[in-house]
């Protein structure tokens, strides 16, 4: 089978199409998709550069963790999927290729207005958006939200899932354009943040007439930790998705404990088969709905063949693009 390959780690040209052996015949609760379509993702950034190995129960050369295409062949004790139908769902690695195989409680029905593009584009952001918001977070009718990266395939996703659950999204961005393009996908307010990330907490404070929000969920670490304590109201959670500006920054304790604050980290890659098993099946239960009726929807930045996958990641280190970029894999 075809899959893009990380010849070592480094830059763009470490990436080749290579014809590498196809999974095998799967057994037990294993199902073997015929990829159609996988999203790039920062992980596959980090993971080029050497920076985040993939974990052990996946290739350590094939990046990709999430896809979207047709079950191929089924282990002896599935009973929840049949050759031929549309699926999609995450994994730990090796999802830029042709095939892949992975846990049958790992996969969801794509919804049958999606395309594989579209279908690609959703995994990754909306079970992160949802997990995070919802079973972690327990974000709830009324609530407030602010959304870091707002123009992200993860903030595009969380903006929908807010509004649709009845509470209201503010969103961040470095881009006045990201943010006004967010606006479609839930937004209530948004501010452009420049060299000082203190400068939205006004802003929060103004749309919420003092209070706070109930929620932040952040895509951007180091930088925005003291301004996300100062916006958080009584009683606020935290939730940190990415650490793009870094990982390391002073706490204010004091502040953590008079507002009493909730602080949690959360990834899905790094999890046991169970927990994401648990993840997709919740997706399953309150988001694929949304999606087959048009309430939320993927939002696509790009398309690439296999073979441009260099210029794929070009793309999402410029930082211009908006949604998901997604590899075709015909």
């Amino acid at each position: 089978m075809r899959a893009v390959v990380i010849v070592k780690p480094g830059n763009v040209e470490e990436l080749e199409i290579r014809e590498v052996e196809t999974p095998p015949t799967p057994t037990a609760d294993r199902v073997r998709v015929r990829v159609r379509a996988a999203a790039l993702n920062r992980a596959d950034i980090l993971q080029r550069k050497g920076y985040y190995p993939a974990p052990p129960s996946a290739p350590r050369d094939i990046p990709g963790i999430e896809f979207a295409g047709e079950v191929d062949r089924i282990g002896g004790e599935v009973r929840s999927w049949k050759p031929g139908q549309r699926v999609f769902g995450i994994c730990g690695g090796g999802a830029q290729a042709e095939y892949i195989v992975v846990p049958a409680n790992h996969l969801a029905q794509i919804p049958p207005n999606l395309s594989w593009a579209e279908a690609a584009a959703v995994p990754e952001a909306f079970i992160t958006a949802h997990d995070a918001l919802f079973t972690q977070a327990g974000l709830q009718l009324g609530e407030t939200v602010l959304v870091h990266a707002a123009g992200s395939g993860v903030g595009t996703a969380a903006s929908q899932l807010t509004r649709a659950a009845g509470a209201k999204a503010f969103g961040t961005s470095r881009t006045a354009e990201k943010l006004e393009r967010a606006k479609e996908f839930g937004l209530s307010h948004a501010i452009v943040i420049s060299d000082d990330p203190l400068a939205f907490v006004a802003s929060v404070q103004e749309w919420t007439e003092g209070r706070g929000v109930n929620v932040v969920l952040d895509l951007v670490g180091a930088a925005y930790l003291e301004a996300n304590l100062k916006a958080l109201a009584l009683k606020g959670r935290m939730m940190q998705v990415g650490t793009t500006s870094g990982s390391q920054a002073p706490l204010d304790l004091a502040t953590v404990m008079s507002k009493r604050l909730w602080i949690q980290g959360t990834v899905l890659r790094a999890r046991s088969d169970e927990e994401k098993a648990t993840a997709t099946r919740l997706f399953a239960t309150h988001v694929i709905p949304l999606l087959a009726d048009g309430s939320v929807r993927s939002v696509i930045d790009r398309t690439y063949k296999l073979e441009e996958v260099r210029e794929a990641h070009l793309r999402m280190e410029s930082n211009e693009s908006f949604g998901k970029i997604v590899l075709l894999i015909e």
